[in-house]
């Protein structure tokens, strides 16, 4: 229980946090319902360390299996060895698959599946309720990420957030005015995260 130094930081505790807490439970609802690991290969879901894939070849059991992506997401298959999988989507690693085993299996039919999606992760840090690393999909904004962290606590800095990103080899450091996103103003600033996005609460 924290000690409330004003009427706002009662108003905040008190209002704040159950729709915070009632949110945060309908996105891991969501997250967890059947097939959303598929709706990522639909937008174009780049594969990830961590992730599930089901590889399988048409007529070809023994080419069938299973595979966890390694933390350097090179990942081997029989037939053709090692594959470098960094920048693929579903799609690219099925084309890849295929036109490698041609001179093997001529006219493979080859099918991968993206079982589970265990490599999208963004993490918050700094005064909310439940700091820490949260899954996230495609689709998860700054705001709702803050949901799921159990809300700012009382003596967050609302109007001073921001977001690390680390694109291209650089790290970007985007702001985020909760204040200003909790009223409608400025709603450009919930941008939809990327894996390892890190949102800093001051």
């Amino acid at each position: 229980m924290y000690l409330l130094t004003s009427q706002k930081n009662f108003q905040r505790l008190n209002l704040r946090q159950p729709i915070f807490t009632i949110l945060a439970l309908w996105l891991f609802i969501f997250a967890a319902l059947p097939g959303s690991a598929y709706s990522a290969e639909r937008v174009g879901y780049t594969i990830g360390p961590g992730d599930v894939l089901e590889i399988s070849v048409w007529k070809e059991e023994s080419l069938s299996r299973e595979v966890i992506v390694p933390p350097d997401r090179v990942i081997t298959f029989p037939l053709i060895g090692d594959i470098d999988i960094a920048t693929m989507t579903v799609t690219d690693l099925r084309q890849e698959i295929s036109k490698r085993l041609q001179d093997y299996v001529p006219e493979a039919t080859v099918t991968v599946m993206l079982r589970q999606i265990n490599s999208l992760k963004a993490y918050v840090i700094g005064k909310v309720n439940k700091p820490g690393l949260f899954p996230i999909d495609m689709e998860t904004t700054a705001m709702q990420l803050l949901a799921m962290a159990g809300g700012l606590n009382p003596f967050a800095a609302d109007s001073k957030i921001y977001i690390l990103r680390h694109e291209n080899g650089i790290m970007k450091k985007i702001p985020f005015d909760y204040n200003e996103v909790e009223k409608g103003k400025n709603l450009s600033q919930n941008i939809v995260l990327k894996r390892g996005d890190v949102i800093v609460v001051p």
